[in-house]
């Protein structure tokens, strides 16, 4: 074969991979740092976090080319590939987008905090990269098979960078909490994706759905089906009753990877819950609204109850995460009638975005208070951080404020979404409730703001926050500022990811 013919074959090649060029370079880039990894003296660890961020930005770069490609295309509904197996569209290309901005982001923040707690190895950024493909393949996914590959690709990513702090009983005992919880759940997930598969004879949702379709809406099979996919996915986006092990693994996993588990894991969970339930689902609509409903409503009453008495911020945070769950679920149920189906797509993308950023910063702040000798999570701990670090205490009030809902911050218009999605569809009463627990959520994101702005300084030392903190905390805080005054650009951007990406079921 000469050279013209291989260069031709290697072009070709290139062409029949580029719908996951992104993950394939994540890909080389985790591999690569695995093998390198054993060359670097321990001062020159931090290189592996370099190579993690590049890895990151050429699939940045991927991914804005096959977006450039689609828009010129003009594929608004997406392109199938591989034998109908991957779908991307403009749903999948702005998940992803998520899911590479919140791995750029907890890379900046975890090289300090790795030295500070001894445990500087490639094995952490190879696996925040491996999480990352696997996300990314999960919201492309329209194949059973491949979204449970890919699901299962990011939890056992994360159950090992749960307990990543091998000297640390409380990260030993998240991680072990997580793994087995979450080998409960895919067991239960994996037994309604079996449903699915005896229900139409094939694992792609286009001939699932087709099969749902033609049988009755209150059939027993898919009512099972229906059920044990939502318990199996309620536990990865942590909401009740499949909620108990966020707080311990929250509070015992390595801070950065709490961030990141809780805002890209839980945006991919629920974007695999928007694919099944306005496709699959969608000919049951009016059995799952009112589980949804219920299940949204428990959440947000044990979540903003439970986060009242914490005094560990990362346990309130998680708490409050469930609670937030619960707003999301809200905008789904919105979702599933004609009359609030657009708003509540729009409200759901939007809150996943405005939660990402909102959260990964409350986070953040909790990161640079780690240094030798403090682990920097309780609430007595931010005390007078306003005279220790003002830059991560303003910031902190942005946070908190947007988590709570108080404008002009991008939280607030997430809710406000939320709320326009209820109202529109006619679940007025689920509107009432949601607004109702705005009033608890703000006694606990609150006293976070008192202990950081109002209470005197205990500690005598200076926080210092790194390049790369200060970097990720004010990528996060611009964002959140300017999507709360300026939303218009935010909301466009969620509405095109929304342009009919379901074409399956309609």
């Amino acid at each position: 074969m000469s050279l013209l013919d291989h260069i031709r074959d290697w072009f070709s090649f290139l062409q029949a991979v580029e719908p996951i060029r992104p993950q394939l370079l994540l890909a080389l880039f985790g591999v690569g740092i695995l093998l390198t990894d054993f060359l670097l003296e321990s001062s020159q660890k931090v290189f592996n976090a370099v190579m993690a961020m590049m890895g990151v930005a050429f699939a940045s770069i991927a991914l804005w080319q096959i977006n450039s490609q689609m828009h010129r295309d003009m594929l608004s509904a997406g392109k199938t590939f591989f034998a109908d197996s991957i779908l991307v569209d403009p749903f999948a290309l702005f998940f992803s987008m998520i899911f590479l901005s919140a791995a750029a982001l907890v890379i900046l923040l975890s090289a300090r905090y790795l030295n500070v707690e001894q445990e500087q190895h490639g094995e952490y950024y190879a696996l925040i990269l491996f999480a990352t493909i696997g996300m990314i393949t999960l919201v492309e996914g329209v194949d059973l098979v491949v979204q449970f590959i890919a699901l299962e690709t990011m939890a056992i990513s994360f159950y090992v960078l749960a307990g990543f702090l091998r000297h640390d009983r409380r990260s030993n005992e998240a991680s072990l909490k997580y793994l087995l919880l979450g080998a409960f759940s895919s067991g239960i997930l994996a037994y309604g994706f079996s449903l699915l598969y005896g229900i139409s004879g094939s694992t792609n949702l286009i001939e699932i759905t087709g099969a749902i379709q033609d049988r009755s809406p209150n059939d027993p099979i898919v009512m099972l089906a229906l059920v044990t996919v939502a318990a199996g996915l309620f536990f990865k986006v942590a909401a009740v009753p499949f909620h108990q092990w966020a707080p311990d693994v929250y509070e015992g996993a390595p801070t950065p990877i709490t961030a990141y588990l809780s805002v890209a894991s839980k945006a991919a969970s629920f974007a695999l819950l928007l694919r099944l339930f306005q496709s699959v689902f969608w000919p049951v609509r009016d059995h799952w609204q009112w589980l949804l409903g219920a299940v949204a409503v428990a959440s947000m009453t044990v979540g903003n109850l439970a986060a009242l008495g914490q005094k560990n911020v990362k346990r309130m945070l998680a708490y409050s995460s469930i609670s937030h769950a619960g707003y999301v679920l809200l905008g789904l149920v919105a979702a599933g009638t004609p009359e609030g189906n657009s708003t509540g797509l729009r409200a759901v993308a939007f809150y996943l975005f405005a939660y990402a950023f909102m959260n990964f910063g409350a986070f953040a702040v909790v990161i640079i208070l780690r240094r030798q000798g403090l682990i920097g999570d309780n609430l007595e701990d931010l005390d007078g951080l306003i005279t220790r670090s003002p830059f991560a205490a303003v910031l902190l009030l942005i946070f908190m404020l947007s988590l709570a809902g108080i404008p002009p911050t991008a939280g607030f218009i997430g809710k406000y979404y939320i709320f326009l999605a209820l109202i529109q569809s006619g679940h007025y009463y689920l509107a009432i409730f949601a607004a109702a627990y705005v009033v608890p959520a703000l006694y606990y994101y609150f006293r976070v703001i008192v202990h950081a702005w109002l209470r005197p300084s205990t500690d005598a030392g200076v926080t210092l926050v790194t390049l790369g903190q200060k970097t990720a905390l004010g990528i996060a805080g611009f964002v959140v500022l300017v999507a709360g005054i300026y939303p218009e650009p935010f909301i466009r951007l969620a509405s095109a990811s929304l342009f009919l990406p379901f074409p399956l079921g309609r």
